[in-house]
């Protein structure tokens, strides 16, 4: 009896080791890949750590009309992301320029518009700038995906010491494989060539050829076949956005009281912009009490 008692001891003990060993494994190996489920959602966001595709069942987004002051932008940019929804050759793009004037919310607004028009499963995966590194292993899951993929970088640019934009270039354009046919890559920047001047001054000064260490770094924002620019809005762009949200969420204030009190507001900004607009149409809907529905 004494004997049983004590090989069930050691068993008991040999099993908690295991155990153990078997939780310091999977520390070490990391989380395992998520499953990724493509029919949750037509957005997601990429999380590397686990080769996660995260769906996002409601995205922030305005309808494309409400977007206003860039309507040639626009126009280049949906007959692109349409032509890609039907399977035809189409670019990455670049969306460069003044701050708060709709890049972000013009890529989110025309990938659902894109989808509507061509009855296509036109996905959009959102990458965030410190997870640029990863874009090889991203992909290599996109590559597999049965429809086209939009990869989409809010707010890219690269500081001093940055190697991770040699990722960027691989994955735009370049490897033996090569960009997978199904996967475009949309960027917004408020830089032209996403590298700082003086970075690229920098390896200028100190390259055996100066005039190849700049290129190399231009280069990058050579990858992007289409580049759009958004510049700064006139007054009459930006009395626009106003009364175009006024229209669409009904706020029913008179247009010179509105347009006083929106001009106002710029002012106190020091800018004028759709970000500005939307700023000022928020705080007025509070005080009107009404709700903005999108």
């Amino acid at each position: 009896m004494r004997r049983r008692t004590v090989q069930e001891d050691h068993v008991k003990l040999l099993l908690a080791e295991i155990a153990r060993l078997n939780a310091a494994v999977e520390r070490i190996a990391g989380p395992a890949p998520a499953v990724n489920d493509w029919d949750a959602a037509d957005c997601f966001v990429w999380a590397p750590a686990r080769q996660h595709l995260q769906p996002v069942r409601r995205p922030n987004r305005i309808d494309i009309g409400l977007i206003r002051g860039v309507d040639h932008v626009r126009d280049i940019l949906v007959d692109n992301t349409v032509r890609f929804a039907r399977g035809l050759p189409a670019n990455n793009v670049l969306l460069w320029g003044a701050r708060g004037m709709g890049k972000s919310s013009l890529v989110k607004s025309v990938h659902q518009l894109a989808a509507r028009e061509t009855g296509s499963d036109l996905k959009l995966v959102e990458v965030h700038r410190e997870d640029i590194a990863t874009l090889p292993v991203l992909m290599e899951i996109l590559k597999e995906a049965p429809f086209p993929v939009i990869v989409f970088c809010d707010d890219l640019s690269f500081d001093h010491d940055d190697t991770s934009y040699k990722s960027l270039k691989a994955a735009l354009d370049g490897g033996v494989e090569g960009r997978p046919d199904n996967v475009l890559l949309y960027a917004t920047s408020n830089r032209r060539h996403l590298l700082p001047r003086d970075m690229m001054e920098n390896e200028q000064s100190t390259a055996i050829n100066p005039s190849e260490a700049v290129e190399e770094k231009v280069s990058l924002s050579d990858r992007f076949g289409l580049w759009l620019g958004f510049y700064k809005c006139s007054q009459k762009d930006y009395l626009e956005m106003i009364d175009g949200y006024a229209r669409h969420f009904g706020l029913g204030m008179p247009e010179e009281q509105l347009h006083a009190e929106a001009l106002e507001w710029a002012t106190t900004r020091g800018s004028r912009s759709g970000r500005v607009a939307w700023q000022f149409i928020q705080d007025l809907a509070g005080r009107l009490g009404k709700p903005l529905v999108k």
